[in-house]
């Protein structure tokens, strides 16, 4: 099967034109709360890394220098209990996006393979089997892939983009044990898990009491986008099973998909420095209280949300007339419809604007009459 453009949907934030007009009409401007793109700078001892390895006249290597691949697993055991991390076992990416939509196609899936992603789901899951031709399946329900031989991919997600919800460690031990059993791999899309905000904190896929210390078709996603604002420095690694990795390191090393060498320094100066992730992560803390107490009191009810960037909030009505309603008041934000018709009814509100446009929602939102979108 060949894929082509006519096999993807169309792009789902285009369909936000409309919306995004209207807001831009209001006359104190429009508070973008459709994305999750970090907006504060860059910590200066990231900028300093990067600045450093500026002269770099030679390619990089794939798989990442010695450097970067032991800071990545010592990271693993510092902070995601995953003590069993080898360096042998990491891969920088080029962001984490590219490597969710080409993750299929390098496994070498097809037409008679099943990739499970979850019933709310962030939207490249499903780009990704569309482009190597597999078939999706969406659910959360591990009894209705379990023991079918053509699940060939499970896609986890914790804590949730958009959801916020986070999986406990029973949930990700039955998805590795029931994968394990029809030989399928197990990615995990971790990315926002420094982000947790009520509850015990994200396990990942590789933590020892998860996987029973073994990394065996196991792969975790991590990106340094949210919890390090690097978001335009591309800068996300996976770690797990040393062989899917170095099969992984192979196609990667045909492509030419290299991280470059700047990036790499600015990757290790982020992960050996905790402080400003903690400052960072301080900074949308303060954001989601703004937000949750608004949409609280007017009406919104506000479901999962424990961990991430996003609120993901409801007046129980279809989700394109809540993002119409706030966008008169100069709001936008995404429909939950994005991710699977399980999000109907629901819209994703980031954390990721500036205090100031944090503050002016919070004000729009607290001053609009809801009562005619609640139920009855």
């Amino acid at each position: 099967m060949t894929p082509s453009t006519r096999s993807l949907p169309p792009f789902p934030w285009d369909r936000l034109a409309p919306a995004h007009a209207t807001a831009k009409k209001h006359p104190d401007g429009c508070v973008d709360l459709s994305v999750g793109t970090p907006i504060d700078s860059t910590p200066a001892v990231i900028q300093q890394a990067l600045i450093e390895a500026s002269d770099s006249p030679g390619y990089p290597a794939t798989f990442g220098t010695p450097q970067l691949r032991e800071i990545i697993a010592d990271w693993y055991k510092r902070r995601r209990n995953a003590g069993a991390v080898h360096r042998d076992g990491v891969l920088p990416t080029i962001g984490s996006k590219e490597f969710v939509a080409m993750l299929p196609s390098a496994l070498g899936l097809g037409p008679e393979s099943m990739v499970v992603i979850p019933e709310i789901a962030y939207p490249t899951y499903d780009i990704g089997a569309r482009l190597c031709g597999a078939v999706t399946h969406s659910t959360d329900d591990v009894d209705a892939w379990a023991g079918n031989t053509a699940t060939k991919l499970v896609w986890l997600n914790s804590p949730s983009n958009p959801t916020g919800a986070v999986a406990s460690k029973e949930y990700l031990t039955t998805v590795v044990r029931a994968a394990r059993d029809v030989g399928a791999v197990v990615a995990s899309d971790e990315c926002y898990a420094s982000l947790v905000w009520e509850g015990e904190p994200a396990a990942s896929i590789l933590d020892d009491d998860v996987c029973d210390g073994s990394h065996e078709g196991l792969l975790a996603v991590y990106s340094l986008s949210k919890q390090s604002t690097m978001a335009g420095y591309r800068a996300a690694f996976v770690a797990g099973d040393p062989a899917l990795v170095a099969s992984l390191l192979e196609i990667r090393k045909h492509s030419g998909l290299m991280v470059p060498a700047p990036v790499q320094n600015a990757m290790i100066a982020a992960l050996a420095d905790d402080r400003h992730a903690q400052e960072q992560r301080a900074r949308y803390s303060a954001r989601r209280v703004q937000l949750v107490e608004a949409f609280t009191r007017v009406g919104f009810r506000i479901d999962h949300s424990q961990a991430g960037l996003y609120l993901w909030a409801t007046l129980g009505e279809d989700c394109w007339t809540t993002v119409n309603t706030l966008a008169e008041l100069g709001i936008l934000v995404a429909p939950g419809e994005f991710y699977g018709p399980a999000g109907q009814r629901h819209i994703r509100v980031a954390l990721t604007a500036s205090d100031a446009d944090i503050a002016s929602a919070a004000d729009r939102v607290s001053q609009q009459d809801f009562s005619s979108s609640l139920p009855v």
